[in-house]
């Protein structure tokens, strides 16, 4: 529950961060200053909505599962790992199909 709030949070953080982005290059253009840097709360807030993102992301992630050899074992069987193609030859039409000229 918190993870998913926290990832609302942090989309309603960047959504408004864009928004006021738009706002502040729209008073820009309005007022004919060249366009500069953002305002440092603009990028504090989206740095923060950044922040607030990853840890949502982080908590909201299935737990890790175990890899070692035993687990994957459990879910396969023995004849899919077992399962050697030694008899297959990949070079048995080459010389049949296009000889190659004897020097």
């Amino acid at each position: 529950m918190l993870a998913q709030l926290l990832l609302i949070l942090a989309t309603a953080a960047l959504l408004h961060a864009a928004f006021s982005t738009y706002e502040h290059l729209s008073l820009l253009k309005s007022l004919g200053r060249p366009a500069g840097a953002l305002p440092a709360d603009i990028v504090l807030e989206s740095l923060g909505a950044l922040a607030l993102g990853i840890l949502g992301s982080s908590l909201n992630a299935p737990s890790l599962r175990d890899i070692s050899w035993q687990a994957e074992m459990r879910t396969r069987t023995i004849d899919e790992v077992d399962a050697r193609p030694g008899f297959t030859g990949f070079v048995h039409r080459g010389n049949t199909l296009a000889p190659r000229a004897k020097a």
